[in-house]
């Protein structure tokens, strides 16, 4: 496989942009290509880390296959607190919508389980989020409304007796 051109430290701004946009577009896999190349002149871009792992997330449950591993990793790279708890929830928010549409025997219970652990990150973060900043309250609220509109719940504890000898 051919090796790949680098970015331009001087395009970076303008490759930001592109991302985002590529976003906004519904092509998150195009934007997760140009964090990819800012990130290679760039490591620790907090800013492309974020669109990066948004990108990421967008793609759960769409057939291209992201690994919730790597996007946790990418999650660990970011520098604030607030903010590396706030997008574990978003990734446990995206699987748990992945879930859901999966439409698969035993989704509604992956997708309850993802969307609580969404809600404690989303709790954590609302002790640490900078003032005026209601983002953890409002994606707290969304899943709180996915479970109750779904009607989802945990999966059952069977009770099973143990074998006797």
């Amino acid at each position: 496989m051919d090796q790949f051109k680098p970015l331009a430290k001087i395009a970076i701004p303008a490759a930001i942009e592109k991302a985002k946009h590529y976003r906004f577009l519904n092509e998150p896999s195009a934007a997760e290509s140009i964090c990819r190349d800012i990130l290679r002149v760039e490591p620790n871009h907090q800013e492309v880390l974020v669109i990066l792992i948004l990108a990421m997330c967008d793609q759960f449950g769409t057939g291209y296959k992201v690994a919730p591993g790597t996007v946790l990793e990418n999650i660990e790279r970011l520098e604030n607190e607030y903010e590396r708890i706030y997008y574990r929830g978003i990734s446990y928010e995206r699987r748990g919508m992945a879930s859901l549409r999966s439409d698969s025997p035993g989704s509604g219970f992956m997708a309850y389980d993802y969307f609580k652990d969404a809600m404690e990150c989303y709790e954590k973060a609302e002790k640490l989020a900078p003032d005026h900043n209601n983002d953890p309250v409002l994606r707290w609220n969304t899943c709180t409304r996915l479970i109750e509109r779904n009607h989802l719940e945990p999966m059952p504890k069977e009770e099973c007796e143990p074998f006797l000898e």
